[in-house]
């Protein structure tokens, strides 16, 4: 959905489409190389999820009018939503435990009517008013742009004094701008327009784990992390209604992100080869559906995994109790027969479920002693 603030962009991504949402804007303004391809099914499940509301709603409203709504487009908005809604306590919470990968994040994304496929430009421009000039859509509970009063429907104007681009090329444009200014602070000033008047604000920068929380335009229902970034499928999210669920496999993702299985496994080119391909408008189906040479996660690395992820859940305020749960369901989610499936590449076992449920009860002695939330 990963989300702070970076000096270096995702240059890897710069090969993708310009149809797909630009990374660099999202990089620089969240540190996650955040997008989110087109959803070709427009049903979005309804979250059913207790945990601590992460996502900002602001009450300003664009002049759309429900005959312009357009279906295709509102399910793409509610997937994204979904995941920073979702991703957000994880990544703030967990700074600690990210260690080396945390990074400042000013927790906003903004985009523009040329952040969307040609097929969607329209409805982007009817629904969210958006044009030439930087909008602000998402905000994360808990960030600096939260505390500071930045509002969805702000357009951004300056940051530093220094203008924002404007056009197609505003989102890597303004990424390379403030690379270099980014280094030594600890807040922006940025001024934004709102209701035609010009704002200013002071927004803090928070420490957050730095990894990005894609979606993959694909049903298949999967999760992918290769060092740097984090892939979920169209499926998983479809097939998951409790965001509680959902965090769970971000969590598992983030934890080998963290613990460096990609690298130590020597397949984090293969993993990113896959997450581009899941992320362009039109994917090529047939090698989502393959194995791509991915190799099986040894049983090891996804305990190590379960265990740092159990934390983290616990940090964020998600209740750890409904991991193994969440696991059987992946055991048990229906693919095609062509799809490779989350069991094969994290196959389930007795192993694995007695370490989580140990990791448990060592989490809830350790809240009931008051100690720190740490393995």
């Amino acid at each position: 959905m990963p989300l702070a603030s970076f000096v270096i962009p995702c240059r890897q991504h710069l090969r993708l489409s310009r149809y797909v949402v630009s990374p660099l804007l999202l990089f620089a303004l969240l540190g996650a190389c955040t997008q989110f391809p087109l959803n070709s099914n427009t049903s979005t499940p309804h979250s059913t999820s207790t945990a601590p509301s992460v996502y900002q709603n602001s009450s300003n409203k664009t002049n759309s009018t429900a005959s312009a709504r357009d279906p295709v487009f509102d399910g793409l908005l509610q997937r994204q939503e979904r995941v920073y809604r979702i991703a957000a306590p994880l990544i703030i919470k967990n700074a600690v435990l990210c260690r080396t990968q945390a990074r400042p994040l000013l927790g906003f994304t903004a985009k523009n009517q040329y952040s969307y496929p040609p097929e969607l430009a329209i409805a982007a421009r009817q629904s969210l008013g958006l044009d030439e000039r930087l909008q602000v859509m998402q905000i994360l509970d808990g960030s600096g742009a939260m505390r500071a009063g930045l509002k969805r429907g702000d357009i951004l104007q300056t940051i530093q004094d220094l203008t924002i681009p404007t056009g197609p090329q505003a989102e890597p444009e303004t990424a390379r701008m403030l690379s270099p200014i980014l280094k030594n602070l600890t807040e922006l000033n940025i001024t934004v327009i709102r209701q035609n008047q010009p704002i200013t604000v002071n927004v803090p920068l928070t420490l957050a784990c730095a990894f990005a929380i894609d979606v993959g335009n694909t049903q298949h229902v999967n999760a992918y992390a290769d060092g740097r970034r984090i892939l979920l499928t169209r499926g998983l999210l479809d097939s998951f209604t409790a965001d509680e669920d959902v965090a769970v496999v971000v969590a598992r993702e983030i934890a080998h992100n963290v613990l460096h299985h990609a690298k130590q496994l020597q397949q984090m080119a293969t993993l990113s080869i896959v997450i581009d391909n899941l992320l362009l408008f039109k994917p090529d189906q047939v090698a989502a559906n393959s194995s791509n040479g991915i190799k099986i996660t040894p049983e090891k690395m996804d305990m190590e995994a379960d265990r740092l992820a159990l934390f983290m859940l616990t940090r964020a305020g998600y209740d750890p109790a409904n991991f193994t749960q969440v696991m059987q369901k992946l055991a048990q989610a229906p693919n095609s027969p062509q799809a490779i499936s989350y069991q094969t590449l994290h196959p389930w076992s007795e192993g694995r479920q007695s370490s989580i449920q140990a990791t448990i009860k060592e989490i809830r002695q350790k809240q009931s002693a008051k100690k720190a939330l740490v393995p």
